[in-house]
């Protein structure tokens, strides 16, 4: 397809406040990619259904204005924060378009947030949705969490894996603890700009906890002999899942002998079974049933 002409005087915006008209493009920038021209609108658009197209579809897009505008869109996302929440979309193709949007919005709160107060390291914000998002939505490919399931993260840090995992399962409820306030402050501040409404976030120690809960996660705070003397008695015994009540630890590299510490029955599930990124080559989940 050759390129369509150009309105008169239109100028591309990437965020902000966005003209769109009949004459509206779309331009394509992905390496191999055809530009195309947007159908004429007939009804007003809205930014949530536009953040669902682009994330959904995996490609970055270029709104266009031009002189005789009659929609407006406010769009909030930057090209490349849609690129990076794409991948998602990519492994979990089920969501629905409040998924997405909230999983599109983590990209610029995180780089905020981490600005103030440091809860990923600075070199690897840049991978915040392999390294971080996706590698905490790993649990979702072993589980899938039922209607008021109860979920404890231990150690979560900015709140991972708990807030990837609580935009996964929305009818599931997430009780997020870290020792140290300021991380806790920065998920209940992200939680809150998202509308993530089963999350709760408290700075406590794992040990202090009166609750019970369906399953414990964490990603690799500690050796597991030390967590799982942590919160063995914060298990509850009934389960609702095909998986029995347990822990799901996102740890890497070799974990035998750390294992045959515990010397409990376990399974490790190799990320590389789910995802096809370098990242996860050593990456593994390990489920601890608790009542065996």
């Amino acid at each position: 397809m050759g390129d369509p002409p150009f309105a008169n005087n239109t100028t591309p915006l990437k965020s902000g406040i966005v003209d769109i008209n009949e004459s509206a493009l779309v331009e394509n920038k992905l390496p191999g990619c055809t530009r195309f021209a947007l159908h004429a609108l007939q009804i007003a658009i809205t930014a949530k259904n536009i953040t669902n197209e682009l994330t959904s579809c995996f490609i970055i897009f270029e709104f266009y204005s031009g002189a005789q505008a009659q929609h407006i869109v406010e769009i909030n996302l930057n090209s490349s924060q849609l690129q990076d929440a794409a991948i998602i979309s990519r492994y979990f193709p089920d969501l629905s378009e409040k998924q997405k949007k909230q999983f599109a919005q983590l990209g610029s709160l995180y780089k905020e947030w981490n600005e103030k107060i440091n809860v990923i390291s600075r070199k690897d914000i840049d991978n915040l949705y392999i390294n971080h998002i996706l590698h905490s939505m790993a649990i979702g490919k072993v589980i899938q969490f039922k209607p008021g399931a109860t979920i404890l993260d231990v150690g979560t840090g900015g709140g991972f894996p708990g807030i990837p995992l609580a935009i996964l399962f929305p009818e599931s409820e997430f009780h997020l603890v870290d020792s140290i306030g300021k991380k806790i402050t920065v998920v209940k501040e992200i939680a809150g700009a998202i509308e993530l409404d089963n999350v709760n976030a408290d700075q406590i120690r794992a040990e202090q906890l009166k609750f019970k809960y369906d399953f414990v996660v964490s990603r690799a705070v500690t050796r597991m002999k030390e967590f799982y003397g942590w919160i063995n008695t914060k298990i509850k015994t009934h389960s609702i899942h095909d998986l029995d009540n347990g822990i799901l630890y996102l740890k890497g590299g070799d974990l035998e002998e750390e294992m045959d510490e515990l010397r409990r029955r376990y399974k490790l599930y190799d990320l590389t079974e789910f995802f096809k990124e370098d990242f996860f080559e050593t990456k593994k989940i390990v489920y601890l049933p608790v009542f065996n």
